[in-house]
C-alpha cells in the first residue's frame, strides 16, 4: 500500500540505523510525544537498535494515560445515572477509576455505548430524547474538530439533551512541562504528525527558539520514526534548534485551517490537570462561555469531584519520562493489561502497554528490574 510498505522496508530502516549512529558523536537523549509512536518504537526495538547514539524517553503523548484519575471518576459518576447514555470511544471503556471502569459501570446495567465518532453520540442523543446523552470528549488537538463539530450541531439542530465532558488537552504547554522539570535530560523531540496534520507546527517554533532544542514533527512507520530521530541528532551534532518536518506527506506549516478554526469557535484554552504532570496552565481546552450548556461537568455538577492519584501507580513517572515502565515495582505483576493500575497500562498507546505487550517485561524481569 502507498505511503505505508516504503516506510516499513527493512533496507531503508536498515540504512537509517546506519547514518544515526555514523552521525552521533554522543548520546543524545530524545523523546517522542505521541503513544503511536511509542508503540512503534518499542514494537519494532529501535530505541534497542540505538542504544549508543540515542536514548528514546517515551513523553506524555497518550491523550488516554495522562487523563488524571478525577477525570475518569467524573465520566463513571455520569455513567452511573440512571438517565443518562453516556458514550465514549473503546480505549475508556478499561480505564480504571478510584473503584470501577466504564465497562463494569456497563456490566450492572449502566447505558455504556462504544461510539466511534462524537457525531454518532448526537445521533443517539435525537434519537432518545428522554434521555441525557454525554460524550466522553478525550484527546489533543487531533479529536477536537470532530467534538467541536458535534457541540456546533447539537446547537445548530436544538439538541438540548447531548453534552460533553471535555477533556482535551494540547501538546505544546506539555513540552514545555517537560523541558521546565529541574531534573529534565530531554534534548530534542518528536512530534506528533497526526497533531499537526491539524495544527501545523508554528505553536512550536516558539518553544524550538526560547530552549534551544529541536523538534521534528514525524510521521508513525519505522523509516519515519528513523529519519525523524536521524534530523534531530544532525541539528543537535550541528547546534541548531528549529522545528522541521519529516512527515511533508499529510503536515504543512498551517495544518488544517478550517479544523482549526472550528476548535477556535468553540474552545477556549483553560488550565487542564494532567495525569502525573499536575495542572499545566492553559493547556487544555474547555468549552467557550456560549456553548457552556452542552458541559456536562456544569450541567451535572460534577466540580466537587477531587480524587489522589494512587500511590501504587507511578504512571505519573512514566508519563514525564522519569522512569521506564519496568522500573515500576508493580509493572507485570500487580499491573498487567488484565488487571490494570493506571491507564498507560491498558491504553493502547500507553508505554507500559508496549513494554508488556511486547515483551519486554520478561526482559527486565530477567536483568532484575521489574522486581
Amino acid at each position: 500500500m502507498k505511503y505505508l510498505s516504503e516506510y516499513r522496508d527493512p533496507a531503508v530502516a536498515l540504512a537509517l540505523l546506519g547514518r544515526i549512529t555514523q552521525t552521533a558523536t554522543r548520546r543524545w537523549v530524545l523523546m517522542e510525544v505521541c503513544g503511536g509512536q511509542t508503540h512503534t518504537i518499542v514494537r519494532q526495538g529501535l530505541d534497542q537498535l540505538l542504544e549508543g547514539a540515542v536514548e528514546m524517553i517515551h513523553g506524555p503523548g497518550c491523550p488516554v494515560c495522562v487523563t488524571p484519575l478525577e477525570q475518569i471518576d467524573k465520566a463513571l459518576a455520569l455513567a452511573g445515572r440512571p438517565d443518562v447514555i453516556f458514550t465514549s470511544f473503546g480505549d475508556m471503556l478499561r480505564v480504571p477509576g478510584s473503584e470501577c471502569d466504564l465497562l463494569q459501570v456497563r456490566s450492572r446495567g449502566g447505558a455504556v455505548r462504544i461510539v466511534y465518532s462524537p457525531l454518532d453520540a448526537l445521533d443517539i442523543a435525537a434519537a432518545h430524547p428522554d434521555k441525557e446523552v454525554v460524550f466522553f470528549a478525550v484527546g489533543f488537538e487531533t479529536t477536537a474538530p470532530a467534538n467541536a463539530m458535534a457541540v456546533w450541531r447539537a446547537r445548530q439542530l436544538g439538541i438540548r439533551n447531548f453534552s460533553v465532558l471535555v477533556s482535551h488537552v494540547t501538546v505544546p504547554p506539555a513540552i514545555s512541562a517537560v523541558l521546565d522539570a529541574p531534573d529534565n535530560r530531554v534534548q530534542g523531540f518528536l512530534a506528533a504528525g497526526h497533531v499537526c496534520t491539524v495544527m501545523g507546527w508554528t505553536e512550536y517554533e516558539p518553544l524550538a527558539r526560547r530552549y534551544r532544542v529541536p523538534i521534528v514533527v514525524t510521521g508513525f512507520e519505522p523509516v519515519d520514526i528513523l529519519e525523524g530521530i536521524l534530523m534531530a541528532v544532525r541539528q543537535l551534532e550541528e547546534g541548531r534548534s528549529e522545528v522541521e518536518n519529516q512527515y511533508a506527506r499529510a503536515v504543512t506549516r498551517s495544518g488544517t485551517v478550517p479544523a482549526r478554526e472550528l476548535v477556535a469557535r468553540v474552545f477556549c484554552l483553560v488550565d487542564r490537570a494532567w495525569r502525573g504532570l499536575g495542572v499545566i496552565p492553559r493547556s487544555g481546552l474547555g468549552l467557550r462561555e456560549e456553548f457552556a450548556a452542552f458541559d456536562a461537568e456544569v450541567r451535572f455538577g460534577l466540580g466537587s469531584i477531587r480524587v489522589a492519584e494512587p500511590e501504587e501507580c507511578r504512571a505519573g513517572d512514566v508519563l514525564r519520562g522519569k522512569i521506564k515502565p519496568p522500573a515500576c515495582a508493580a509493572f507485570g505483576t500487580r499491573c498487567t493489561p488484565l488487571h490494570p493500575l493506571g491507564a498507560p497500562m491498558v491504553s493502547s498507546e500507553g508505554a507500559c502497554a508496549a513494554y508488556y505487550n511486547y515483551g519486554r517485561y520478561r526482559v527486565a524481569a530477567a536483568e532484575g528490574v521489574a522486581g
